[in-house]
């Protein structure tokens, strides 16, 4: 079995991809949460694809170019392969070639790096400006704090290190404008709130529910 057909029983309806992948179901996750789980996090264009035969449908073994590393410098710190499952029912990621860059999330496994479409996987032109800034440093500053998902009303944040996740509310099984536009930050006081802005963090505090 390969390294993330467990995703496929997750709870939860998000699919980052195809909807057509009837039996790959995965939890919600905030961009921020995707890249301080992940093990690597890149940005690269594919060049080329494979079929293995690995698993019960096989592995497609992408061939990337690495355009820039945001997380993974000590566990791998140039990727030239990503794998995935060539089922898409098992979470598999399909990726066009010589086409689009990519912001890619996966994990490390026996030295090769695995995604799929539970993973944080998006085109690096439908990131919002906010999204990028983040991977370059406001995700990064926010690892040690906890975004905790609101899907029905009343939601409370229950630590000083949580911030209220509240996009399913309007926006369920899709991204949201918390998603989009806003980090969860530790401030200056100790406690975690959304963060959205144009200079540095400690500079603007805004309540942990907003927006």
């Amino acid at each position: 079995m390969t390294p993330w057909l467990g995703l496929v029983v997750l709870l939860g309806s998000w699919s980052l991809g195809d909807w057509g992948a009837e039996a790959c179901t995965c939890s919600p996750s905030h961009p921020q949460d995707a890249f301080c789980n992940s093990d690597i996090v890149i940005r690269a264009k594919v060049v080329g694809k494979k079929l293995v035969k690995e698993g019960p449908f096989g592995t497609l073994v992408y061939t990337i170019k690495q355009m820039k590393m945001y997380r993974g410098f000590t566990k791998m710190p140039h990727v030239q392969y990503i794998h995935t499952e060539a089922s898409e029912s098992l979470c598999g990621l399909k990726l066009e070639v010589n086409k689009y860059q990519y912001l890619l999330t996966g994990r490390v496994y026996d030295g090769k790096v695995y995604t799929g479409l539970c993973n944080f996987v998006e085109r690096w032109d439908q990131l919002t400006l906010s999204q990028r800034k983040g991977l370059n440093y406001r995700y990064h500053l926010g690892c040690n704090c906890k975004i905790k998902s609101c899907y029905y009303l009343p939601c409370f944040v229950t630590s000083k290190n949580e911030c209220l996740w509240t996009d399913m509310l309007s926006n369920f099984g899709y991204p949201g404008y918390q998603s989009k536009h806003y980090a969860c930050i530790r401030q200056k006081g100790g406690y975690c709130s959304w963060y959205r802005g144009w200079a540095p963090p400690d500079k603007s505090i805004i309540n942990a529910t907003d927006p």
